[in-house]
């Protein structure tokens, strides 16, 4: 019994150490989410908690979270999570990520998307 709970003790310091070390990156940096965004990862490392906090005027963008497929062509697929308070924070689980404004021509020609891979 005590073994058990020792575990649980165990297992609640690591989350609340992998909570602890979760940084927050605003995306776009000081111009936020806005044109020419699709670069704006290069660089940077992400992991498993880390938050993207999306930064925008609502009445102009919106952030959508899209698969692979819909990223390259622009498009929102059905049921897709749409984000449009203009101060989005989004957490990041381990994996592919992407993101497009899909207010009518953003996306398109690589200005405002976005892919980060966590790891």
């Amino acid at each position: 019994m005590c073994k058990i709970k020792g575990i649980t003790i165990f297992g609640m310091m690591v989350l609340l150490c992998n909570i602890a070390s979760a940084t927050t990156f605003i995306v776009g940096d000081i111009k936020g989410w806005t044109y020419n965004s699709v670069g704006w990862p290069n660089g940077k490392s992400f992991k498993a908690g880390d938050v993207l906090v999306f930064n925008y005027v609502p009445k102009y963008h919106n952030v959508v979270v899209v698969d692979k497929a819909s990223y390259g062509k622009c498009t929102t697929p059905e049921g897709a999570k749409v984000y449009y308070s203009g101060h989005d924070e989004i957490t990041l689980e381990k994996g592919e990520h992407f993101f497009i404004c899909d207010f009518p021509g953003h996306c398109e020609g690589g200005e405002m998307k976005i892919a980060v891979t966590v790891t």
